[in-house]
């Protein structure tokens, strides 16, 4: 159960990062805002379970 967790948050987490580059070519700043929340709380709920991810700490803010 728990690789497939973190196969399912590293998944989602490769999708917001693609919807935050998406999102910065087209100006879309209410998307930007979101796309680093959701980041942001991915790298959260996995550091809750103790599953590593590679990020930056601007991501881990929210400002990616």
């Amino acid at each position: 159960m728990t690789a497939m967790f973190e196969e399912e948050l590293r998944a989602q987490l490769t999708q917001a990062r693609h919807d935050l580059v998406e999102a910065k070519s087209e100006g879309d700043l209410d998307g930007i805002q979101a796309s680093q929340g959701r980041i942001s709380g991915l790298l959260r709920l996995a550091a809750t379970h103790g599953i590593r991810l590679e990020h930056s700490p601007e991501e881990e803010r929210g400002e990616a």
